[in-house]
C-alpha cells in the first residue's frame, strides 16, 4: 500500500504513511462525531438505495420488466406482507440497530468485554447469519397472515421481497442476525470507526439490492458475489426457505452446510413431483 501510494502520490508525503482514504480531520462530518456518523450513515444508505429500485418498480421501462425476477401482479398476489407493513417494520429494526450503534460506540467497556470474553465463544458458533438462520424454524403456517409480533420467530410472509423490506423480520431475529452479527463483525476485525462506517454503508447498500427483485447485468454489487438477489430470492419461497442462508456477501457456508439451492435445483425438483 505505501509503494503504491509513493508512486501514486510522490510530491505529497502524507500518503507516504498513510491509505489513501485517511483524512487527517477530526470528524469527517464537522459537526458530527465519528461514533455517530458510524451508527446513523446506514440509514440514508438504505433508503436511498431503496428508493432507486422502488422508482425501477414505478417505471413502466420494458428493459427493467425484463430483468425482474417476479412480476409486478406476482408481487401484488404472493405477498402478505403490505407495502406499510414492511416499512414501519424496518424502521422498528433501524431504530434498535440504531441504538445499539451508539451505546456500542460510546461504551469501550462493552467493546472489551465482547472482544475478549465472547468473542471466543462466539467463534463456535460462526458464521453468524448462516448459523442462525439455520436453526430458527420457517414461519408457522407461512400461508395465513401472523402479527408481527406474535411468536415463533417470523414476520406475515413475503415471498416476493420488496427493496426496501431487506430488514423486514421478526425484532428478536432481527436483533440475533443483523444487530449481534454487525457487532460481532466489527470487533472480531478490529475496524477503526471509519472503516466500519463505510463498510456497514456498503452492506446495506448490498443486503437491499439483495432484496430489489432485478438481475441487472450492470448491477456491480451482483457482479462480484455469487450472493446475488436472484440467489437470495429464493430463500424468501417456500421451496427455499430452508436454503440460501448466507448474506449479504458470500455463499461458501451454503456450500459448506449443504443449504445451497439453484434456480436448477428448483426446477429439478418440480420435474420429479411431476413424474411422480
Amino acid at each position: 500500500m505505501s509503494s503504491y501510494n509513493a508512486t501514486a502520490f510522490p510530491d505529497d508525503p502524507l500518503f507516504h504513511t498513510h491509505p489513501f482514504y485517511y483524512s487527517p480531520a477530526k470528524s469527517l462530518v464537522p459537526w458530527l462525531s465519528d461514533p455517530v456518523l458510524a451508527a446513523i450513515a446506514p440509514l440514508p444508505a438504505y433508503w436511498l438505495t431503496s428508493a432507486l429500485f422502488h422508482l425501477f418498480d414505478l417505471s413502466s421501462s420494458k428493459w427493467l420488466e425484463r430483468h425482474r425476477i417476479h412480476d409486478s401482479a406476482e408481487v401484488a398476489a404472493r405477498n402478505l406482507a403490505t407495502r406499510s407493513q414492511v416499512f414501519w417494520a424496518v424502521l422498528f429494526q433501524q431504530a434498535l440497530q440504531t441504538v445499539l450503534g451508539l451505546l456500542w460506540d460510546a461504551t469501550p467497556q462493552l467493546a472489551y468485554a465482547v472482544y475478549w470474553w465472547f468473542i471466543p465463544t462466539a467463534q463456535l458458533l460462526s458464521p453468524w447469519s448462516s448459523w442462525i438462520l439455520a436453526v430458527l424454524p420457517p414461519p408457522r403456517n407461512a400461508h395465513k397472515q401472523v402479527p408481527l409480533q406474535a411468536p415463533p420467530l417470523g414476520a406475515p410472509p413475503a415471498y416476493v421481497p420488496y427493496a426496501y423490506g431487506a430488514l423486514y423480520n421478526h425484532p428478536v431475529e432481527g436483533f440475533l442476525l443483523d444487530s449481534i452479527g454487525a457487532v460481532l463483525g466489527e470487533a472480531a476485525a478490529q475496524l477503526s470507526v471509519r472503516q466500519a462506517t463505510f463498510f456497514f454503508v456498503i452492506s446495506t447498500c448490498k443486503t437491499v439490492d439483495d432484496h430489489c427483485g432485478y438481475r441487472l447485468p450492470f448491477d456491480p454489487l451482483q457482479l462480484f458475489s455469487g450472493n446475488t438477489a436472484d440467489y437470495h430470492d429464493i430463500h424468501h419461497q417456500v421451496v427455499g426457505i430452508k436454503s440460501n442462508f448466507s448474506q449479504p456477501w458470500f455463499i461458501h457456508w451454503d456450500v459448506i452446510l449443504g443449504t445451497r439451492m439453484t434456480r436448477r435445483d428448483i426446477e429439478d425438483r418440480r420435474a420429479k413431483v411431476k413424474s411422480s
